[in-house]
């Protein structure tokens, strides 16, 4: 297993979050093998597709005293040990590869979860601008509504990924006027550039001018654009609390995430007529398919504008 996922790790690199859920995945896997099978499989070649069918309908079930896995957590479950069982048989550490044979369940459609603009709005003035804590909050907000990042994207933002046009405070243009960027890594490492929208620009602005210098001058120097009280980089649990406490001060209940936000950006850069290529590119999606979920968002909601607007279309 170790070896699996230091192959992972190493030649296909793997982010840090992806490699602990696959742990976490093959470790329940190989208790299943040794604690709930009869007899117990103590070897890799002691694998049988028949165990690994078991394992899924465990998962699947809730059996061994665990919850039931959703669909979609069970399928991931599985990914991870199909492609373990094809590393080994590939190193020849097994003679076959039992868990080709076995199909992962087909998660059903699951639609993205966007919010209007105008409780995006809301959410993104909620925060105040007095604190460095604050302004550090406000950037962040206005960060992941404007390029779309995930929450381990932003968090993981240096300062030197933002573009000159962002940092230059009170220096006259030089690149005749060009919308700002922001320097993303996404899974696999995967890089991509971002355009900053003028309310973020001012944002982070504000926070790399009034608030960034105090909070630094706590720490022992980091090149991270957003910085927690002790001056070092800020966690996801801090970014993810931000948003929850924006949303509750903005009357919007605790049904918004970072991720809440991202779908919002997706689905009203579409809306506002967006290529569905461009879109891709900017959430930084392997697949057009992947994308293509935002799409069936739009036209539900020209559906109901439709059926609320004509006069016979009930």
């Amino acid at each position: 297993m170790e070896r699996y996922l230091q192959h992972l790790a190493v030649e296909r690199g793997l982010a840090a979050n992806t490699l602990a859920a696959y742990r976490r995945d093959l470790r329940r896997y190989t208790e299943h093998l040794q604690e709930h099978t009869d007899p117990p499989v103590t070897t890799l070649r002691g694998i049988g597709t028949g165990h690994v069918q078991d394992f899924l309908r465990t998962v699947s079930a809730g059996a061994e005293g665990r919850g039931p896995l959703s669909t979609r957590s069970a399928a991931r479950c599985l990914v991870a040990v199909r492609g373990a069982h094809r590393f080994w048989a590939l190193e020849g550490l097994t003679r076959t590869d039992p868990a080709a044979p076995v199909p992962p369940p087909t998660p059903g459609m699951r639609l993205p979860k966007a919010v209007p603009v105008d409780q995006v709005t809301a959410l993104l003035e909620s925060t105040g601008t007095e604190t460095p804590q604050q302004l550090r909050d406000r950037a962040l907000l206005e960060i992941l509504y404007s390029t779309g990042a995930r929450i381990s994207e932003a968090t993981a933002l240096d300062v030197d990924d933002l573009s000159r046009a962002v940092r230059r405070t009170g220096q006259p243009e030089e690149d005749g006027g060009a919308m700002p960027f922001v320097r993303l890594f996404g899974k696999g490492g995967k890089e991509r550039m971002v355009p900053l929208g003028s309310w973020a620009v001012r944002a982070v602005d504000d926070w790399l001018v009034r608030g960034r210098p105090a909070l630094a001058a706590k720490g022992r120097g980091t090149p991270a654009l957003f910085l927690n009280a002790r001056g070092g980089r800020i966690s996801r649990q801090t970014a993810w609390t931000t948003v929850r406490t924006a949303a509750e001060r903005a009357g919007l209940g605790d049904r918004i995430t970072p991720h809440t936000l991202r779908h919002s950006f997706a689905t009203h850069l579409l809306e506002g007529g967006a290529d569905l290529r461009v879109v891709q590119e900017l959430l930084g999606h392997a697949s057009v398919s992947t994308t293509q979920v935002y799409t069936l968002v739009t036209v539900e909601s020209l559906r109901e504008v439709y059926a609320a607007a004509h006069p016979r279309a009930l």
